[in-house]
């Protein structure tokens, strides 16, 4: 195994750009597939089994976070960044192969199931060779492998599915699996761990609760998050009366907007040397975007609900590369695979309910009615945001003999 000084900058920042790359492949299996929706629904299935069928690549995440962070706390990263999106391609392959509705349906899960490997792996991988004084930019521009898979879904699925037919269309997060499965296996390196000793080994969410309420925080925040990225098109087109192609495109360009506020979170956490202060602060700059945009839509103040609808897009976005960060430094090289697999499992749970539940609050108080309960739920993860762990060294005063891989 290679030590933290065998590994120069060139090659930690390419194994960042893999890890990226082995997301966004799983973003677009699992986001992707239900933009499949207007060709499935156009050759005669209903929208219901229709929706149910392109919600199984997310069933199948969620069912196997935690259990691919067990193998990589086991194996290590290498592996799993290989196997997993293997699994995609074989799936995707497959799938797209496949004349029945229920082979396809259970063929996507399996998909699904492998595309929950690169979570913990990938974010792994940047604990692990990146110094304390880097991991937050690094990490930031990690996370925005989620909207670029969603945008590149957003863009190649439905035209190719419309061009050439729903087969070629599943090929396409298919052969960007196989992709990611050879590069990984040629570019990935397990990062170094500490000697297997018992402190290294024991469990950190046993006597201490920081990691449980990391984990609360990150699902009461993924609300205000969930609202706006599945509400604000409708709420832009029925409310306010833009027409579908500017609505998408505001929607759109906060995707864009939201991919480089998850980068800046990172470099200020680094710049402080402390996650958990920012990820306070991020949550009360929600509560106040999210309260705010509630009262302009219900005064329909629009001059004032646009600028505040781009502003919480980008703010209530900008938790996770914090949290996911802290969760792997505390819980230590040989816990964080299942950490951010908890992580994954939780925020993945919320924002499965959200489309239901706050489509239930829209009908009967309209949109200022969801923006404002977001607000008050981010309002509760205030008080759970752990105060410092550990504070990280600032750039230019790492420690010296620090190891890359430890928290």
């Amino acid at each position: 195994m290679a030590t933290v000084t065998e590994i120069d900058a060139a090659r930690r920042w390419s194994m960042l750009a893999l890890g990226v790359f082995a997301q966004a492949s799983s973003a677009v299996f699992v986001h992707g597939t239900p933009f499949l929706l207007p060709a499935l629904t156009a050759r005669g299935m209903s929208l219901p089994t229709a929706g149910l069928l392109v919600a199984m690549p997310t069933v199948g995440l969620v069912c196997t976070l935690i259990a691919w962070g067990y193998v990589v706390d086991r194996i290590g990263e290498r592996k799993v960044l290989v196997g997993g999106p293997l699994v995609m391609f074989v799936a995707g392959t497959a799938a797209a192969a496949t004349t029945h509705d229920i082979a396809l349906g259970a063929l996507l899960f399996l998909g699904g199931a492998g595309a929950a490997s690169t979570n913990g792996a990938s974010g792994r991988v940047i604990v692990g060779w990146f110094p304390p004084e880097r991991r937050g930019l690094a990490m930031g521009i990690r996370q925005t492998a989620q909207p670029l898979g969603v945008g590149v879904g957003a863009l190649a699925v439905p035209a190719v599915a419309a061009a050439h037919g729903i087969s070629t269309a599943i090929m396409v997060p298919a052969i960007m699996a196989g992709i990611a499965a050879v590069a990984c296996y040629l570019g990935i390196i397990d990062p170094p761990r500490p000697e297997g000793r018992g402190a290294d080994r024991a469990n950190p969410y046993r006597g201490d609760g920081t990691l449980w309420r990391i984990h609360a925080v990150s699902v009461l925040l993924c609300v205000p998050q969930g609202v706006v990225w599945t509400f604000a098109l409708l709420w832009l087109h029925r409310d306010i009366g833009w027409s579908l192609a500017a609505a998408g495109a505001l929607v759109t360009a906060t995707q864009i907007l939201g991919a480089f506020g998850r980068i800046g979170a990172g470099a200020w956490s680094d710049r402080v040397g402390s996650r958990l202060g920012p990820l306070r602060t991020v949550a009360m700059a929600a509560v106040l975007s999210m309260g705010a945009l509630g009262l302009t839509a219900w005064t329909q103040w629009w001059w004032a609900a646009i600028p505040l609808l781009i502003a919480a897009s980008v703010i209530t976005v900008s938790d996770n590369g914090l949290a996911f960060t802290a969760v792997a430094e505390i819980a230590g090289p040989y816990w964080s695979g299942r950490g951010l697999g908890i992580q994954n499992t939780g925020q993945n749970l919320a924002m499965a309910a959200i489309p239901p539940v706050f489509g239930a609050l829209i009908t009967i108080g309209g949109f200022p009615a969801a923006y404002l309960a977001a607000a008050a739920l981010a309002t509760a993860a205030i008080p759970l945001v752990p105060t410092a762990h550990r504070r990280l060294p600032r750039r230019g005063q790492r420690a010296n003999g620090m190891r890359a891989g430890a928290a």
